[in-house]
C-alpha cells in the first residue's frame, strides 16, 4: 500500500495480540529437533523448532532457546551441543524434552567425541561447537559450527498449528 497503512484484516503484532501472532507463526510448518548437551549433573535435552541452516562455508547452523526456560543458562553457555532432527518415529521425544518431560531418564544414548549425549536414529544429527550468540528478544540466537554430521533414512516429524504430524505428499 503506497501510504504505508494497514489493510483490512491486518494486525500489528504486540503484547495485546500475542496469541494471534503465535497463530500466524503456526501457519509455517517446521521440522522438530532436540538439542542435547552434557550438563553439570548429566545429559540435558531441549526441544526446538527454531533450527535453521545459516552457511555452507563454513558449515553453520542456528537455533534459538527461550530465555524463560529453566534450562536456558546451560544451553546458552554450552561450548558443544548436538542438534537431532527428528523423524516420524520419534514423536514421543519432543514431549520428553519439554518443560515437564522425562528427559534422558530411561533412554539409550551415546556420547560423541566432545562428550555430548547423542540420540540414536535421528534423521540428521549435527555435532556443533558454539560459534556465536546474538540477542533475539525473548530468545537467544545460537550459531554453531558443524564439526560433523550423521544421516539416517526416514520421514521428518513436522510441527504446524501447535501439532506434530507428517507431510503427505
Amino acid at each position: 500500500m503506497a501510504d504505508g497503512g494497514i489493510h483490512a484484516g491486518e494486525i500489528v503484532p504486540d503484547a495485546a495480540n500475542a496469541r494471534v501472532f503465535r497463530d500466524a507463526l503456526g501457519r509455517f510448518a517446521t521440522g522438530v529437533t532436540v538439542v542435547t548437551i552434557q550438563g553439570p549433573d548429566g545429559p540435558m535435552g531441549f526441544t526446538a523448532n527454531s533450527f535453521a541452516s545459516l552457511s555452507l562455508d563454513p558449515a553453520l547452523v542456528l537455533w534459538s532457546p527461550a530465555k524463560a526456560s529453566q534450562r536456558y543458562p546451560f544451553f546458552a553457555t554450552a561450548r558443544h551441543y548436538a542438534i537431532h532432527v527428528l523423524g516420524q518415529d520419534h514423536a514421543d521425544l519432543p514431549t520428553r524434552f519439554s518443560r515437564e518431560g522425562l528427559g534422558f531418564s530411561g533412554l539409550d544414548w551415546q556420547p560423541n567425541a566432545e562428550g555430548v549425549p547423542t540420540l540414536p536414529g535421528a534423521l540428521a544429527r549435527f555435532d556443533c561447537a558454539q560459534h556465536a550468540t546474538h540477542d533475539g528478544g525473548d530468545h537467544l540466537i545460537i550459531v554453531g559450527q558443524v564439526l560433523r554430521l550423521a544421516l539416517e533414512e526416514g520421514e521428518p516429524l513436522i510441527f504446524a498449528k501447535g501439532r506434530y504430524g507428517r507431510f503427505d505428499g
